[in-house]
């Protein structure tokens, strides 16, 4: 299975943000939007970098309080560690854990084409895990 096989079941939109954006704005929206983080972009389909959450509490530690007011280009992950649509699912994995990130921008042709969090990718696999098992439990019960 490949990464494609994800964006095919969540989507393919990737929420992103400028990189003059505020920590203070880039904090509320995570909240709002229920997700770990975001895309840094000026146009919506390059990648300049990333902004997680693990950033922001780095960030927080550094600069203290004062990080809200601070742009995200001062604390975005960049150059980020991204994986194409056609890759499989358990090269993402390995990546992901050789890099130690939970977030993969899919890119193809240097354009933003979505992206896959360790959610999406543990979710794809227990779902492949659990046809396995539906699998071999019906062929033992063909044979009963």
């Amino acid at each position: 299975m490949s990464v494609e096989s994800i964006l095919k079941a969540k989507g393919t939109h990737v929420e992103t943000t400028r990189p003059d954006t505020t920590l203070y704005t880039i904090v509320w929206d995570l909240k709002l939007k229920g997700i770990g983080a975001l895309v840094v972009s000026e146009d919506g389909t390059s990648v300049l970098g990333l902004i997680s959450e693990r950033d922001i509490v780095r960030g927080l530690a550094e600069h203290g309080a004062a990080i809200l007011s601070l742009p995200v280009s001062k604390l975005v992950t960049s150059p980020v560690v991204t994986c194409g649509p056609r890759e499989s699912i358990t090269a993402v994995m390995a990546r992901m854990t050789r890099h130690r990130v939970r977030h993969l921008p899919v890119v193809e042709g240097g354009t933003l084409c979505g992206i896959v969090s360790i959610g999406d990718v543990v979710k794809h696999r227990l779902d492949e895990l659990e046809l396995e098992a539906n699998i071999l439990r019906e062929n033992l019960m063909a044979r009963h």
